[in-house]
């Protein structure tokens, strides 16, 4: 029996940077009354906050919630109020040396845009993250812009290069997310492990970035069994599917909100 049921957010929960829509956000207090659910993504804290947690009910239910922003380089679980458990930082020359070789892979492929809307490279603390297009800008020029991923595979491969001793992820639609080396979702998961005590073979890990080089693979790799899904359609139907399989479980299968982790 599966005990912790995680998530992606942007193409999975929602689409990129918007928040998911009433029925997910429905679906999602669902499933937190009968099992623990965590979210792993690329996103900021604040992101987080606005995006997800602005759609959820603020109730005893969030005690089974556990968050991890910037490719599970952070990690809150909700006592009285949500507390980080951990961050890994990056020091400040980290950040320059990172800074500076996302700027010249934009500049060698020759994929820097003509317009963009706000900021294009932002310090997330633990993770450096280009946004092609700047962290505003519309979805639907989010959309168009690299479909089939083959431009951020292109700056991915340049950054492997120039940066090779940190890890480098395709995010959301347009982004490309930076850690320090071998953190990323598998790290994520492992952390989920550890803190919780779930073994990972408890875990579901759902995502819409699953392949190879994706920004979800890593928790695949990490052992964890996975459900790809090519967007918040069809994670709906993955949630449905899931309450309605636990919903009728025996007793001690699923932790109550305020269960003891």
């Amino acid at each position: 029996m599966k005990r912790l049921i995680v998530f992606d957010l942007d193409g999975t929960l929602a689409p990129s940077k918007s928040p998911p829509d009433a029925v997910i956000a429905m679906l999602l207090r669902d499933l937190l009354g009968i099992v623990k659910v965590a979210v792993i993504s690329g996103g900021s804290w604040p992101q987080f906050e606005k995006q997800l947690l602005a759609k959820l009910p603020r109730d005893q239910s969030l005690a089974n919630l556990y968050l991890l922003p910037t490719c599970g380089t952070q990690f809150y679980r909700h006592e009285e109020d949500w507390v980080r458990i951990y961050s890994e930082d990056l020091d400040a020359d980290e950040k320059q040396k990172i800074v500076s070789s996302l700027q010249r892979a934009l500049d060698l492929t020759g994929f820097a845009p003509e317009k963009v809307w706000g900021e294009v490279i932002e310090d997330r603390g633990s993770q450096i993250t280009l946004s092609a297009l700047g962290q505003r800008a519309p979805l639907e020029e989010k959309e168009r812009w690299d479909p089939d991923f083959s431009k951020r595979r292109e700056i991915a491969a340049v950054l492997d290069k120039l940066i090779p001793e940190f890890s480098v992820r395709m995010g959301g639609a347009t982004s490309i997310d930076v850690t320090k080396p071998g953190i990323d979702k598998a790290y994520g998961i492992r952390k989920l492990r550890d803190i919780l005590s779930i073994p990972l073979s408890e875990m579901v890990f759902i995502g819409d970035a699953l392949f190879e080089g994706g920004n979800d693979y890593p928790a695949h790799q990490a052992g964890v069994d996975c459900i790809p899904v090519r967007g918040p359609d069809e994670t709906k139907l993955v949630i449905e599917t899931i309450i309605a399989c636990m919903s009728g479980v025996g007793d001690g299968a699923a932790a109550r909100p305020g269960e003891a982790a």
